[in-house]
């Protein structure tokens, strides 16, 4: 199976908060070869893969959408200004390359654009330019009336432009949308490995909806599975570049990131203590971290009377950016960590995690 065509497909794919439709028949299409698939009433797509035991239930998630933008009104001279749909930092968006996807699905092309710097007074150079600034040109002039010929409306989204890219180091991967794309494809790619396993158990692979907009298709999801145990594959903070100071732990090529901290979850330590054990087993690095976001996990740990749960990543830079970096042997040290979870997470071992 060619792991990098199914990250290149899924990381250009279209799919803002809201908009996953194109990830989701990926997604489809990948998992009725082996798998029962259906939805949640707002979108997630799920693929159970049963096992020689209804129990434990295993839910692995990984979240369709990605940060990107919304048409709110189209200017008199055509020029298109938008809402940020996810956490943007407002200095990545001018000069950024975006399509806009319009009610026939046409994906138009332009620009994010901002007064030139030739023309900022002193006191606005000092300033981070904001988003109620910034506007977007696809080509607006006066005898073109772009609502007319690209049908662009209030309310269509907007996608940034990153195209997958092996770099010269060819460890390494660059496209937009690794967060979270990279999980996207570990269910793809762990679905095709299991589905030749022996498991004692029922694994819930999960496309969420949503994620980046308060992890909504995770608390759906995981209302509908009624997991026993949870776990979100995701991206982490990558902390190897200039100005985070020191030997980070969180760099490319570290191995999988397991979490001990975020905003929404404190991991279930019992858990945490297995994977880790199976990782130092198994000779898979590792390294622990923390963030100050959320993941899956956040809305997924307080199902019903509570789910066991953790998350994993690889590091990668530039998160929440139109182009950021990961690298390929760390997907796969967490591609054979997540089916090693697969393969040892039985009623015996769920017993001991929950004394």
């Amino acid at each position: 199976m060619n792991h990098l065509q199914n990250l290149k497909e899924l990381s250009e794919a279209f799919g803002i908060s809201g908009y996953e439709d194109d990830i989701v028949e990926i997604l489809k299409g990948k998992f009725e070869k082996h798998a029962k698939v259906f939805r949640d009433r707002i979108g997630s797509i799920i693929a159970q893969k049963n096992g020689t035991a209804d129990s434990p239930k295993i839910m692995f998630a990984a979240h369709m959408d990605e940060i990107g933008f919304m048409v709110k009104e189209i200017t008199k001279e055509g020029f298109i200004k938008f809402l940020p749909i996810g956490g943007w930092w407002d200095g990545n968006l001018p000069g950024m390359r975006v399509q806009i996807k319009n009610k026939k699905g046409e994906l138009i092309p332009g620009v994010i654009g901002l007064k030139p710097i030739h023309e900022l007074s002193p006191e606005e150079r000092k300033k981070l330019p904001e988003i109620e600034q910034m506007y977007i040109d696809v080509g607006a002039t006066k005898n073109f009336q772009v609502s007319e010929k690209l049908g662009i409306k209030p309310g269509d989204p907007i996608m940034p432009v990153g195209p997958f890219v092996q770099m010269a180091n060819d460890d390494l991967l660059l496209a937009k949308a690794w967060d979270d794309r990279i999980g996207c494809a570990l269910l793809v790619d762990m679905l095709q490995e299991i589905s030749a396993l022996e498991h004692s158990n029922t694994v819930y692979l999960v496309g969420t909806v949503q994620e980046e907009v308060g992890l909504r298709g995770a608390k759906t999801s995981a209302s509908l599975i009624q997991p026993d145990f949870a776990f979100a594959l995701d991206v982490s903070i990558c902390r190897d570049t200039p100005g985070n100071g020191g030997d980070a732990n969180e760099k490319l090529g570290a191995g999988v990131a397991i979490l001990i901290y975020d905003r929404t979850m404190i991991p279930h330590k019992n858990l945490r203590n297995f994977v880790i054990e199976i990782a130092e087993t198994n000779n898979i690095p590792y390294h622990l971290t923390s963030i100050k976001g959320g993941y899956d996990t956040g809305a997924i740990h307080l199902t019903n009377f509570g789910v066991p749960s953790l998350a994993l990543g690889i590091p990668t830079r530039y998160v929440h950016s139109a182009s950021s970096i990961i690298s390929y042997e760390d997907y796969e040290n967490l591609l054979k960590l997540a089916i090693l979870i697969v393969k040892n997470l039985n009623r015996e071992v769920m017993e001991q995690i929950l004394k």
